[in-house]
């Protein structure tokens, strides 16, 4: 029998709902900045054409939010995974935790400041905790079968 380690979809639906976070911010600054510049949205123009036209700020918000549909598509599955097979579920859920905390920090950094090389080491070191988190669900999927 399979016993569901629940802790372990806190840190997942956590992630998505700061995706949602990150939804609002985007276009609490986005839809002003268009209207204050007057522009005229074109379904025709070249991809990123006319968004390149807005603020450095107000992009950055844009970009964390496509961002958080790239690397944190692999945690969403291996969280879920862990949650039917970790065999040590409180480690896993805090690294679990560790990832989406160094996701929020992305994000914020990237969203106020956007240093490259800080927000660079931010996220190399969550893809590393998302790699040893992977590499443990891998483990216990292969330990279980």
């Amino acid at each position: 029998m399979i016993t569901l380690h629940r802790e372990l979809l806190g840190p997942a639906i956590a992630l998505v709902l700061w995706t949602f976070v990150m939804w609002t911010w985007m276009y609490a600054t986005r839809i002003p900045a268009i209207t204050k510049a007057k522009m005229k949205l074109d379904a025709n123009a070249v991809r990123g054409e006319q968004m390149a036209l807005l603020p450095p700020e107000v992009r950055r918000k844009a970009d964390n939010y496509n961002h958080l549909f790239e690397q944190p598509t692999l945690f969403y599955p291996v969280a879920i995974m862990l949650a039917l097979v970790s065999q040590n579920p409180g480690l896993d859920a805090l690294i679990a935790w560790a990832f989406v905390l160094l996701r929020v920090m992305h994000s914020l950094w990237q969203s106020l400041n956007n240093t490259i090389v800080v927000r660079f080491a931010l996220f190399a070191l969550s893809s590393l905790v998302l790699m040893g988190l992977s590499v443990r669900c891998a483990i216990a999927v292969f330990a279980s079968g």
